[in-house]
């Protein structure tokens, strides 16, 4: 089998077979790194570039992991310390990477909408590593393999993806996934943090409560705020939003059933998820982290044309 777009843009573009396709794969790749010899050569001789143009951690090591795994050559480019600060242009500075014979392009720009402009201008393969507010697709292909090693199943899954939703790439990507896999969403926070048409543009409920939320769902994604991406005060502070909507050890212990704790990260400690949630053994977290190599290694394998 292959996927039906030769670009992973967005969650949005691909079909329930390219999800399940993605996860299957990834699952077979989740074994391979439980192996004493972690490294396979299915992407040998594959250049792939990761062309970072804002801050990121997790997902950028995780790509340049699950290249490595994969025997890729790999090449490392950030913003600051490149000709972009100099005014060369996106299209100009990833024609010259594509002239030293890139295969695979891997993005991350704070402008929606940039991967979808690059997969129109070159022949490279795309992966979009978070575009603006827009998507962060592979995130929420970890999520889901996550929520599927808990329940067996995504299907009828109540999962509930509570905090900033308005400015969350990650919101948009888990909303498209579940729905198309077939489980249940609601999104929650304040109401200045969920935008007005939500719920008709994304057929998802809207909750402002929190503790109704938490009683009904069985899976609590739960989002930092975004403070880079708000160009205005949207709530008083940082402690009001924790008393109203972080969620702790006590809350946990009111709901009528053990329900499931995740996270993107980075974690913003105290505001949106106090240490005794985030470290306990309802969280998930760090089985997310450990995910996301394998579904990397998935999307790059599958998108290479090698399978």
């Amino acid at each position: 089998m292959a996927l039906s777009t030769r670009h992973l843009l967005g969650i949005k573009d691909l079909t329930a077979e390219d999800i399940s396709l993605i996860l299957q794969t990834a699952q077979q790749f989740k074994e391979v790194l439980q192996r004493p010899i972690k490294k396979v050569p299915s992407l040998r001789d594959i250049t792939i570039v990761n062309l970072f143009f804002e801050n990121s951690t997790r997902t950028r090591i995780s790509f340049e992991l699950a290249e490595k795994r994969l025997s890729a050559d790999t090449i490392n480019f950030t913003a600051s310390g490149s000709s972009v600060s100099k005014g060369e242009t996106l299209l100009d500075t990833v024609n010259n990477i594509l002239s030293m014979k890139v295969d695979m392009v891997v993005m991350r720009h704070s402008a929606s909408g940039a991967p979808h402009f690059l997969a129109k201008h070159i022949p490279a393969a795309i992966i979009n590593a978070g575009d603006g507010i827009n998507e962060h697709p592979t995130q929420a292909l970890l999520d889901a393999l996550s929520i599927m090693e808990q329940f067996g199943t995504l299907k009828g899954v109540r999962v509930a993806i509570i905090g900033d939703i308005m400015h969350s790439r990650v919101a948009q990507s888990n909303i498209y996934l579940l729905k198309k896999m077939g489980a249940e969403v609601i999104v929650c926070g304040p109401p200045t943090l969920i935008p007005k048409y939500m719920e008709e543009a994304f057929n998802v409920r809207v909750e402002y409560n929190l503790q109704k939320a938490l009683e009904w769902c069985d899976v609590a994604n739960v989002l930092r705020i975004q403070l880079e991406r708000q160009n205005q005060v949207l709530f008083s502070s940082l402690r009001e939003y924790n008393l109203v909507y972080g969620i702790n050890r006590r809350l946990l212990e009111s709901l009528p059933k053990k329900i499931t704790i995740m996270h993107p990260g980075p974690i913003n400690r105290g505001v949106e998820l106090d240490s005794d949630v985030a470290d306990s053994d309802q969280s998930i977290i760090l089985q997310q982290v450990e995910n996301g190599v394998a579904v990397r290694m998935a999307v790059l394998y599958l998108l290479s044309n090698r399978q």
